[in-house]
């Protein structure tokens, strides 16, 4: 699912501390980088969101650390 990023959702992030990227996921192998799934991380990479303009993309597996 793709959606766009708000100011209102970057505060939210900000607020309750929002993990949706590889690097708060227990599939994810920072070594690698990669996916324990095999999905692309390359759109749900931290470093991503940086730019506001950045489509929210989340993963449909992610499993919090």
């Amino acid at each position: 699912m793709r959606i766009a990023q708000d100011a209102r959702f970057r505060e939210e992030r900000a607020q309750y501390g929002l993990q949706f990227c590889c690097e708060g996921c227990a599939a994810f192998d920072p070594d690698a980088p990669a996916c324990a799934y095999d999905y692309p991380v390359a759109d749900h990479r931290l470093a991503r969101y940086a730019d506001p303009e950045a489509e929210l993309v989340f993963c449909k597996a992610y499993e919090p650390v």
